[in-house]
């Protein structure tokens, strides 16, 4: 096995357990390592650190599968821990009966770029590091022996892909359809139908991080106006409906987003259509067009795409977000409540509070926030990884 030695004092990263090497704290490698080889870790002084996956088109040189020295990274490494993670699962009882959860979190699961995501009797996997993807198979049987899925198909189509040196690559892993079937998978979530696309959605299909603020929604929306933006395939919406929200207006630029919220609301003939409206708009302009109307609204969702996919995106998209923000404040009522979400790994919580600040401030609005919103159980964030993406939300009332 190869060898990762670091220069003099950059250790200490690794004595914290982060779970990245960068480029510029690796001093030589000694030996012969491809993409995605697992190396020995060393200090200067070659004291052992751990073992991690080689990347060397990568920025980010190395991550750590395990930084006990003595364990192997094997078939039986990946077997135990995605066991370790469904069971971490599997013992939160807010999480049972679940039809939609995320059972791999990466780097806070100890499994550096995997993501793997279940619908029902289908598991979504996402590999985005070159570790992760030289253990395809590995991960796949490790899948298959903890849940007894049915399917799994790869979703390994994201940019960060190509930071890695690797090509998009999706399909069936495992219980691929006959030619020409496209299993329709639908899921419920507390009592509200939704159909989920692993080939053609967002991230592995759908949002699941969201479902516990979907349903907090549901808890207040009676009687509301409810404005949601960036609305995807609308699982705010039919939630806000499912509260016995008075009207609820879902806005996105995708068309095609939009055809499938109201085709997810078709699902659900209890739910009063005629209460729904769509408009397919570019939400930030969507925004001051209500504003030159006069309307407004009594709660306003506002979960963008990510604005910042790294820190060195953050002063763009700081603008972006404080923009974003200053609109939905001059929409709300006396009262009203906003839900502002980022899943920017780029903006940290303590950030997005001061911007969500700063914009209410600029819309001449007295504001306090009520609850911070984060996302679901089986979304766990590492404390010792604070770069990490998850999402950060708050809720504000205005006066």
């Amino acid at each position: 096995m190869a060898q990762l030695i670091l220069m003099p004092g950059k250790e200490r990263s690794a004595m914290k357990r982060h779970p990245w090497l960068f480029a510029g704290s690796v001093g030589r490698l000694e030996g012969r390592a491809r993409p995605g080889d697992t190396v020995e870790v060393l200090s200067d002084n070659l004291k052992p650190l751990g073992r991690a996956a080689y990347s060397p088109s990568s920025q980010i040189r190395a991550r750590f599968w395990t930084f006990d020295a003595d364990e192997s990274v094997d078939d039986a490494f990946f077997k135990r821990r995605i066991a370790q993670a469904v069971a971490r699962r599997q013992a939160l009882p807010e999480l049972r009966g679940q039809q939609g959860l995320r059972l791999i979190h990466a780097e806070s699961d100890g499994l550096p770029g995997v993501v793997a995501d279940q619908y029902g009797d289908t598991v979504v996997v996402q590999l985005t590091s070159a570790g992760a993807d030289k253990w395809r198979n590995a991960i796949v049987h490790g899948l298959i022996k903890a849940t007894g899925c049915a399917r799994i198909y790869e979703r390994s189509d994201s940019d960060v892909r190509g930071l890695e040196g690797l090509e998009p690559t999706v399909g069936w892993l495992h219980g691929a359809p006959t030619e020409g079937e496209r299993p329709g998978l639908v899921i419920d979530e507390y009592g509200v139908k939704l159909a989920v696309d692993v080939v053609g959605g967002h991230k592995t299909g759908f949002y699941l991080d969201q479902r516990d603020n979907r349903a907090w929604l549901r808890s207040v929306a009676a009687d509301k106006d409810i404005l949601n933006c960036f609305c995807y395939t609308a699982g705010f919406s039919l939630q806000a409906l499912a509260g016995g929200a008075r009207s609820v207006l879902s806005i996105d630029s995708s068309g095609p987003a939009l055809a499938q919220a109201q085709a997810n609301l078709a699902l659900n003939p209890q739910l009063p259509a005629e209460r729904a409206e769509w408009q397919e708009a570019d939400v930030f302009q969507a925004l001051r067009d209500f504003r030159k109307a006069g309307r407004s609204f009594d709660l306003i969702v506002l979960d963008p795409p990510k604005f910042a996919p790294s820190a060195a995106h953050a002063d763009r998209a700081a603008r972006a977000y404080k923009d974003i923000n200053l609109l939905g404040f001059r929409l709300l009522r006396p009262g009203g409540l906003l839900m502002t979400y980022s899943c920017s790994g780029g903006i940290g919580l303590e950030l997005f509070q001061k911007i969500v600040a700063g914009a209410a401030l600029d819309a001449g609005r007295s504001a306090r926030i009520v609850r911070r919103l984060s996302g679901t159980a089986d979304h766990p964030v590492a404390l010792n990884f604070p770069e990490g993406e998850y999402l950060k939300g708050l809720l504000v009332q205005v006066d």
